[in-house]
């Protein structure tokens, strides 16, 4: 599991010089964020999602794990605040991406939620949190380096890990590679789209 991949490295050279910055920086506001283009646009609101587990996010506007909340502040900082994803963002920490994905002008992520992490042994989840190299392989191989719609996200697309994800479905039923579901899709950060998903993608190296 502890094979170096290049993938990760593209990675911290993609973001590293946001990532360098002081932890207090603001992030870019939209204005300087790489607009969306017309395939891959989808308004900022939470009228645009469905999935199952949607009903489950706060609703309350004032909530930080709400979606009109979710939608103001960049992808790490709106996962810190939604309920289903507290083993994402404890993920997230343990690799030190959260600045990575603060600063990144536009992406899309496939947003494991707890449960999807409970399906993983205990043991093998205590180890893959303690390897941080095979931990960012994994938490990378879920970005996408644009956003992507709904009624763009069926087909492959190469993740920043490297490795493609396969999604396949149609209308509000989506799957990726195979057996991970997306349980609530198309929701709004400042800087990108997420889909939570049922189960955690493994990228081919770690399987």
């Amino acid at each position: 599991m502890r094979k170096t991949l290049t993938a990760v490295a593209g990675f911290a050279l993609l973001f590293g010089a946001a990532a360098c910055t002081s932890d207090t920086k603001e992030p870019a506001s939209n204005e300087n964020a790489a607009p969306p283009t017309a395939a891959s646009s989808s308004p900022a609101t939470s009228g645009g999602v469905f999935g199952p587990a949607c009903d489950q996010i706060p609703t309350d506007p004032s909530d930080s794990g709400s979606l009109d909340a979710m939608a103001q502040v960049p992808t790490a900082t709106a996962a810190a605040g939604n309920p289903l994803l507290s083993t994402l963002v404890t993920a997230v920490g343990e690799a030190d991406l959260g600045d990575s994905l603060n600063t990144a002008p536009a992406i899309t992520v496939f947003a494991p939620v707890n449960s999807a992490f409970e399906k993983i042994p205990e043991e093998d989840l205590n180890a893959l949190l303690a390897d941080k190299e095979t931990l960012t392989s994994v938490l990378t191989y879920h970005v996408i380096g644009e956003r992507v719609a709904p009624d763009a996200l069926a087909g492959s697309h190469e993740t920043l890990q490297g490795e493609s994800v396969e999604v396949t479905g149609s209308g509000e039923a989506y799957t990726v590679n195979g057996d991970a579901m997306v349980v609530c899709g198309n929701v709004q950060t400042s800087n990108g789209t997420v889909y939570l998903i049922d189960t955690v993608l493994m990228p081919p190296a770690t399987k």
